[in-house]
């Protein structure tokens, strides 16, 4: 009786779940869908299924906790691209919002399934391993990287990495430390760059101390003291805006300092949105 009743429960969440995302994702759920073996997984154990009914808070967050306004994205090109974004906010809500815009928002055409890469550690987590597989992330690895390309997928990459992710406060909006994995990635595949601007996640989870110490003695990278309760985030509202493609030619071989000057360029466009971006917000939280 009780394995009938937690059948029916399940068909009974995985029906509501379907149900407040359809009207946004359903044309996602053809346009976006990748190349499956029998089990409904890609070669990388990615479900749009199962992902879009995992979206359902995301989707609610997006509309009506962020208050997402995402502009530019008619500039997206069809085809393998690199989506290079800041990266702040402890949690990476950012990333998540960034793929719901690509695959929600009416300017979004077609959708899109936009893949992320993690850090090495990620998985290691207890039960996140496989949620992130089934999401459609894949460890940070230039092999896993460059197969999604080579396949014309969408690729987003944060290459402020953690630095970016869990910087304190008084660091808000001043992009860290590129690296250079992504820019060898494009001029190899022949994948155009396009930047993205996220304004808010700053404002979600201040961090004012990092601990590093309790960070080291749980194998984390950094344990960021913030006056939120985490994973609860702050009600900041979102701007996300996408910037032009760049294209860069060259050799995915030439010396660090060739391509640092090709890293720049990114960087330079990234950072000139986000300080155009926060003259024009006119509130954090409204």
């Amino acid at each position: 009786m009780f394995a009938n009743l937690n059948d029916r429960l399940k068909q009974s969440l995985k029906a509501w779940t379907l149900s407040m995302i359809r009207s946004d994702l359903e044309p996602a759920v053809t346009a976006a869908r990748p190349a499956t073996n029998e089990y409904g997984l890609d070669p990388f154990g990615f479900s749009l299924e199962y992902s879009l009914s995992a979206m359902a808070p995301f989707v609610w967050l997006y509309k009506h906790y962020f208050r997402v306004v995402a502009t530019g994205l008619e500039r997206l090109p069809k085809g393998r691209v690199l989506v290079v974004a800041n990266h702040s906010g402890q949690l990476p809500f950012d990333a998540a919002m960034i793929g719901i815009s690509l695959m929600a928002e009416p300017a979004a055409k077609p959708p899109r399934a936009i893949r992320s890469m993690v850090e090495k550690w990620a998985p290691t987590l207890p039960y996140i391993s496989v949620l992130l597989s089934r999401m459609g992330q894949v460890v940070g690895t230039p092999e896993n990287a460059r197969r999604l390309l080579e396949a014309e997928e969408a690729l987003l990459v944060f290459p402020e990495g953690v630095k970016g992710l869990n910087k304190l406060f008084r660091k808000r909006y001043q992009l860290q430390d590129f690296g250079l994995g992504f820019m060898r990635l494009a001029l190899e595949t022949n994948t155009p760059v396009v930047p993205v601007a996220v304004i808010g996640a700053e404002e979600q989870a201040p961090a004012f101390f990092d601990a590093k110490s309790i960070a080291k003695l749980l194998h984390m990278p950094a344990m960021p003291i913030t006056p939120t309760i985490l994973p609860l985030p702050l009600p900041s509202r979102y701007y996300i805006q996408f910037g032009e493609p760049l294209v860069f030619t060259g050799s995915p071989h030439d010396e660090d300092a060739e391509l640092e000057k090709k890293v720049k360029t990114v960087k330079a466009a990234l950072q000139a949105m986000l300080n155009r971006g926060l003259k024009e917000r006119k509130s954090i939280y409204l």
